[in-house]
């Protein structure tokens, strides 16, 4: 997400301030029936949602992703602040070091995986963190890092409204009424802000996610001006509908070309969830369902095979080895828990868990001490390659290192997979409960006065079978509703060992019953082995959620040793495979299940890496000794099946996820 380079020395101009008092919010109204009549119709003029997720610590991971999150923890996300000057010494926390996205970025992530954990430690890092933050809070309701000058000078809001979203997270898992009290005062700062100096830089591509903390103030307060700031934001804001519509979306940004705002992957991933949330206030239906277009769009003309869209660093077309920037990954990731929340739309259900179980995991080293800025989904080698074919980006971009190519993915890595976690269940209508994504996981509830827990255990996606349960403390009535993934053609459902019970795929099955002291249930989603077409004709193989890649032997070395901060084990990393990758597949489309078997596997204790993968594939090929590396990657796919006089090999597929190294789209190998 690097800026160019004459915007990037005015946005990131930062003013170190000192500490200030914190004056009490100005109420509009002075009388408390006044307000109470004043809320009732406010809320009224926000639309409801469809499913409200929990709020933050009601949701404990279990099993492989409590794995994968300790690893997380355990890795950058846990240290970061500990060594790496832009979070260390950041003007957030104090200090002189960068003063605008980074910091608020690493507590957009810490604060969920502290509460998803209920990890004491990172709970009172994140707290001592965002008190610094509301203690150095001053009087005109700026944070400290705002500039005294702005009024004179310009500033770009992005870093404000990034940092009010991570204070209502702070304030949802908590309650600590000073923190929200902080943001209201921000926000109406804010208001007033945009009346002398409307919305321009990354702020204005980034527009609603000022949204998410004006709905959660105003949820809690019934403050109507706060509905028109959300107003004021969307006026001017991006129009990205009108951008899609107008057909420019459609052709990939030249290699080492233009660097364009309205193609940027990142503000694409982010802009997913924008025309869902303006909604809310304005009801506008095609506002509602824009995502769709938005979405149908980006897969036509730049989707890749692991659910999310290229761009290294603008929107880059279909080709396997142009790459998906890892922040696109983590806020498109956000972006779909919001949509299914406002929609209740099994469909980006769906796509969240194909994006975090495949795009997620894979660009990230499998201890999660090291990340790449972007990954390819033909990745052979990831090297320091001057010859690269990027966008915008540069010469190590693909490389697993501490920050690649630009810190933003540093800064911003950590909240993919907590706030997947955090978002596996959220509340129906009539107080119930919905399972949105599947992982093992706790949620605790309250439905009209009556804790209930709910319980799911399994290697999923590894695995086609779930086991749930409920459990209340007592008797009590309530839905269930069970998301049933599109792909998953025979899904069956048996409750307390009965009957067993079809289920339609890509639909929510609502169970509306009462709920004894403990009842199990059983889920059964069949995986069946898929080929899809991709570019150039390449073929992809699919089961279930998880795409699968050729495993490939690795070499690790590391480089940049000289550079600051890359001591171990948050160093820098080239790999290089030590077996062939390239391979065409010996299929038969029709009968795909003879061509292609599986075979379960123990999750590992780093569930996404290579040695730790939950199943495995096996599959013929043939070796082409005329596709080789061209600029430092793997070579174009032919689109014409190819032959090769090579012996036919057997070939280990493991999930996308669990690879450093891989190939995802095969050139057809003729007969």
């Amino acid at each position: 997400m690097s800026i160019p380079r004459i915007e990037r020395r005015t946005f990131l101009t930062q003013v170190s301030l000192g500490a200030a008092s914190l004056a009490a919010v100005p109420r509009s109204r002075p009388a408390a029936a006044a307000e109470s009549r004043d809320r009732s119709a406010a809320d009224a003029a926000l639309a409801a949602l469809a499913l409200r997720p929990l709020p933050l610590g009601s949701i404990r991971a279990t099993g492989w992703l409590e794995r994968q999150l300790r690893l997380q923890a355990d890795g950058l996300t846990g240290h970061l602040d500990e060594f790496w000057p832009d979070v260390s010494q950041s003007q957030w926390f104090g200090g002189q070091a960068e003063g605008w996205e980074r910091a608020p970025y690493w507590l957009d992530g810490l604060i969920p995986l502290a509460w998803v954990l209920g990890d004491a430690a990172l709970q009172a890092k994140a707290k001592r963190r965002v008190e610094h933050i509301v203690a150095h809070q001053r009087s005109d309701g700026w944070y400290a890092p705002y500039p005294a000058d702005a009024n004179a000078r310009p500033y770009d809001l992005w870093a404000i409204l990034l940092a009010n979203k991570v204070l209502v997270q702070y304030h949802e898992a908590t309650g600590d009424a000073a923190v929200l009290q902080a943001v209201q005062r921000n926000l109406k700062a804010t208001l007033d802000a945009l009346d002398r100096t409307p919305l321009f830089g990354w702020g204005q591509f980034r527009w609603f996610e000022g949204l998410i903390p004006v709905y959660y103030v105003f949820e809690r307060t019934g403050e109507t001006w706060l509905l028109e700031l959300a107003r004021k934001l969307q006026a001017q804001g991006f129009d990205y509908m009108a951008f899609y519509e107008g057909g420019e979306v459609r052709s990939p940004t030249p290699r080492r070309g233009l660097w364009t705002w309205e193609k940027h992957v990142v503000n694409t991933g982010m802009a997913l969830k924008a025309y869902a949330l303006a909604w809310r206030v304005s009801r506008r239906e095609p506002e509602r369902a824009f995502a769709r277009r938005m979405i149908e769009l980006l897969d036509r003309y730049h989707g890749q095979v692991h659910g999310l869209f290229s761009g290294d660093e603008c929107l880059s077309g279909r080709s396997p080895t142009q790459g998906t920037e890892l922040c696109a990954v983590v806020e498109a990731l956000y972006s779909l828990e919001h949509l299914v929340s406002v929609t209740g739309d099994p469909m980006y259900a769906d796509r969240l868990e194909r994006v975090a179980f495949n795009a997620l995991p894979a660009t990230f080293a499998p201890d999660m001490w090291s990340h790449q800025y972007d990954q390819q989904a033909n990745q052979v080698q990831c090297t320091i390659n001057p010859d690269h074919m990027w966008s915008t980006n540069g010469p190590e971009s693909n490389l697993f290192g501490l920050e690649p190519n630009y810190g933003c993915c540093t800064a911003n890595l950590h909240q993919g997979w907590p706030k997947f976690a955090a978002h596996l269940w959220m509340r129906t209508p009539q107080e119930g409960l919905a399972a949105v994504a599947y992982a093992p996981s706790t949620a605790r509830l309250d439905v009209r006065g009556t804790p209930v827990r709910v319980t799911l255990a399994t290697d999923y996606p590894f695995r086609e079978t779930l086991q749930l349960e409920v459990a209340p403390d007592r008797p009590v009535r309530f839905p269930l509703w069970l998301r049933v993934p599109a792909w998953a053609e025979g899904a069956t459902l048996r409750i307390a060992g009965g009957r067993e019970l079809s289920l339609e795929p890509g639909s929510f099955h609502r169970l509306e019953r009462e709920w004894s002291t403990r009842t199990e249930l059983a889920l059964q989603f069949p995986m069946k082995a898929k080929a899809s077409h991709r570019y150039n004709a390449a073929i992809a193989l699919e089961r279930g959620p998880l795409v699968y890649s050729l495993k490939l032997g690795e070499t690790w070395t590391q480089v940049n040793a000289d550079k600051p901060h890359r001591q171990l084990p948050h160093g820098d990393f080239e790999i290089r495979p030590s077996t062939p990758w390239n391979y065409a597949l010996l299929v038969d489309e029709t009968r795909l299940e003879a061509s292609v078997t599986f075979e379960e596997r123990p999750v590992g204790e780093q569930p996404f890496s290579p040695d730790g993968a939950g199943v495995v594939g096996r599959v013929q090929g043939r070796r082409l000794p005329g596709w080789r590396l061209q600029h430092g990657w793997a070579g174009e796919v032919s689109p014409q099946p190819q032959r090769s006089n090579e012996p036919l090999e057997d070939l280990t597929l493991i999930p996308y996820g669990c690879t450093n190294l891989r190939v995802t789209e095969f050139p057809r190998l003729s007969r």
